[in-house]
């Protein structure tokens, strides 16, 4: 279990944290995510969190912008649309919920510096995933039935594990996934995956507070309610440049911010 602590970070920080929350929230609004691909390094390099306190305040923020994202995404996707397709987030969800679980226990039991690496590792993947998979020009599920299921599971419990040890919503792995194997909408598929997501980061939320780490919540709720808040305005604001930068420019300049972020956490450790 990782024993790591830092001090609470100073009120002089709270600006920064509002101004860092609302450019990540802008940068994950743009490609549909809640940017805690992009908080985490921050929260570990720049603010000073221990790795395991820097994944469980990662989480909290995911989950407001979550929670917000999927109304104002409503007047694009309506919710009766996504009732819809319910069977297929049953179907992701009976893995991400199990995978969420697995994967916040994992993580509260790693050493800090193999955490660090880990999610080095992971950043570098989900780059890999922007680059290469984030908007598949293939439409049409590649699998049917049972086997379409089986996949689905497997695909659910990995999306789980990832977002469980990172602090992330998962959209990033979760929209590919159900372009690819659904053959849903891109738009569609953003708000299927936040969908997922909610439950899946509440059970993930759920495992961590049994760990000694989760008390960095209540020692640093202001600077908590300060960056979430941040998030929140930059999502909207990247709503709203959506159609202004095209993600032939874009999706690489993202992948390249996560690389060099994975390069820090990884030295971090």
């Amino acid at each position: 279990m990782i024993k790591e602590t830092y001090a609470e970070v100073p009120n002089r920080s709270k600006p920064a944290a509002f101004i860092g929350g609302a450019a990540i929230g802008t940068l994950g609004g743009l490609i549909g995510l809640g940017g805690a691909e992009f908080r985490l390094p921050i929260l570990i390099g720049m603010f000073r969190f221990a790795a395991l306190e820097a994944v469980i305040l990662n989480k909290a923020m995911s989950l407001v912008v979550v929670a917000t994202a999927l109304p104002f995404r409503a007047g694009t996707v309506p919710f009766s649309e996504i009732a819809s397709h319910w069977p297929i987030v049953v179907n992701l969800l009976a893995g991400s919920l199990a995978g969420a679980w697995f994967g916040a226990g994992w993580a509260t039991r790693l050493k800090s510096e193999t955490l660090y690496k880990v999610l080095a590792v992971l950043l570098v993947a989900i780059a890999a995933v922007l680059l290469f998979g984030h908007e598949p020009s293939s439409t049409g599920a590649i699998l049917t039935g049972t086997a379409q299921m089986v996949a689905g599971v497997v695909a659910g419990f990995g999306i789980g594990v990832v977002a469980s040890l990172m602090g992330v919503a998962g959209g990033e792995l979760l929209i590919p996934t159900l372009v690819l194997l659904f053959g849903a909408d891109v738009k569609l598929a953003g708000s299927l995956s936040l969908a997922v997501s909610l439950p899946t980061m509440i059970v993930g939320f759920t495992r961590y507070s049994r760990d000694q780490s989760f008390a960095v919540l209540g020692r640093n709720r202001a600077f908590l309610l300060v960056m979430a808040a941040g998030s929140v305005v930059g999502t909207f604001i990247g709503g709203l440049l959506l159609g202004v930068i095209p993600d032939g420019v874009l999706l690489p300049a993202l992948a390249a911010i996560l690389l060099i972020s994975a390069v820090k956490v990884w030295r971090h450790a």
